[in-house]
């Protein structure tokens, strides 16, 4: 049910295949953020369709709306939202430290005040099991603190300390829902590594969590919070070697292009991110030769071009940049729908463009190749 097979390394990158309840998932591989039980403005078979193997789930808010033992009634994540591949379902931690507008820390758990109506909770890492088992997923994740990206090195201390002493909390509980729920989904939990931006936390969080039990993958947290990007690479760096190849490995909430393939040559093998559907919701796409644009800029105004030029998706094969400015600028909704599609398909596509290039022994110099190209047709376009 969980196994990882790599079928070929170059350097730190490597590509294989992770085997689990619901189906096989190539990696590297990029996740769409379906947080509220939908991959934002797009259909399950539209999802599936841009090529993505596995998508992911939020706790926090799912169990706030619609609740999860109502999730559970429905049959569990996949049926009620007609997604017959694997799911991934965060903590919920990250959500209770960012979108509460008051929350308290203590050794029991999180007490956090809801976004929606004001509402207190407490999320305590036994209770983060119990919801996560309702839901469905075939990973599931730990209940993590996940500090700022500019914490005190005393802060990233204490986050990773209690990090540590909740998974082995979560660790019980979740050794224990099956015996109470016999009929209940077969799942796999990943514990998460933080830190901070101090290397040799990271280090010592890599190998406490490793200790604390035998898992079948293992994620990194706590990094795209802030921090600039060379230490989000210094971290990667530094807690590679205590990462046991065999185990994939999850970087949270990392998604934009040019951080997909430096994560990838730091040998991560999964990430997700809402930016892909968020942006193309305002506007903001991604094209190979020019970086990041805004469809709203005038020079789309009659530009009978694809999007991108380069890209096999349903939006650059049959759409133009006017029509897309167009529908943009008009306030139709279809163009999320669109936007969305490119976006998504854009870190699909350069999963699997990695994959192809691990498997030839060329990654370092096509994604080297690749990157300099996006940045500098970002920096054209910035001084434009």
């Amino acid at each position: 049910m969980f196994e990882f097979q790599i079928h070929a390394t170059e350097g730190a990158a490597r590509t294989g295949t992770l085997t689990l309840p619901h189906g096989q998932v190539q990696t590297p591989v990029f996740m769409p953020v379906g947080t509220q039980a939908t991959v934002k403005t797009l259909t399950p078979a539209e999802v599936s369709g841009l090529g993505a193997h596995i998508i992911l789930g939020n706790t926090y808010h799912l169990y706030l709306r619609p609740g999860h033992e109502l999730v559970r009634e429905m049959g569990g994540l996949h049926r009620f939202q007609g997604w017959d591949g694997p799911i991934l379902t965060d903590s919920g931690g990250f959500q209770v430290f960012s979108l509460s507008d008051i929350n308290t820390i203590e050794e029991e758990g999180v007490t956090f005040q809801s976004h929606i109506d004001g509402s207190r909770h407490l999320f305590t890492p036994e209770r983060v099991m119990e919801i996560e088992r309702a839901l469905g997923a075939d990973i599931i994740m730990a209940f993590d603190q996940c500090p700022p990206g500019q914490s005190s090195r005393e802060v990233a201390t204490e986050a990773y300390e209690r990090t540590l002493r909740w998974l082995e909390r979560c660790r019980r509980r979740f050794s224990e829902l099956p015996g109470e729920d016999p009929e209940g989904p077969v799942q796999t939990l990943f514990p998460i590594v933080q830190g901070g931006v101090y290397q040799d936390l990271r280090r010592e969080s890599a190998r406490a969590t490793l200790s604390a039990g035998d898992w079948h993958g293992i994620a990194i947290g706590g990094l795209s919070v802030g921090e600039p990007k060379p230490k989000m690479h210094a971290m990667l760096e530094a807690v590679q070697p205590e990462l046991p190849p065999a185990l994939p490995r999850y970087l949270m909430g990392v998604g934009y292009p040019d951080d997909l393939l430096e994560a990838i040559a730091r040998g991560v093998d999964m990430f997700d991110c809402v930016a892909p559907t968020r942006n193309g919701r305002n506007g903001a796409v991604w094209i190979a030769g020019e970086g990041q644009a805004n469809i709203k800029q005038h020079r789309f105004r009659a530009d009978p071009g694809p999007l991108d030029p380069e890209c096999d998706c349903y939006t650059c094969r049959t759409y133009t940049r006017a029509y897309l400015r167009h529908l943009f600028v008009a306030g139709e909704g279809l163009s999320m729908r669109l936007l969305s599609i490119h976006n998504l398909r854009f870190l699909v596509r350069l999963a699997e463009t990695s994959r192809e290039r691990i498997a030839a022994g060329d990654f370092t110099s096509w994604s080297r190749a690749w990157l300099d190209r996006f940045h500098a047709g970002k920096a054209a376009r910035a001084s434009a």
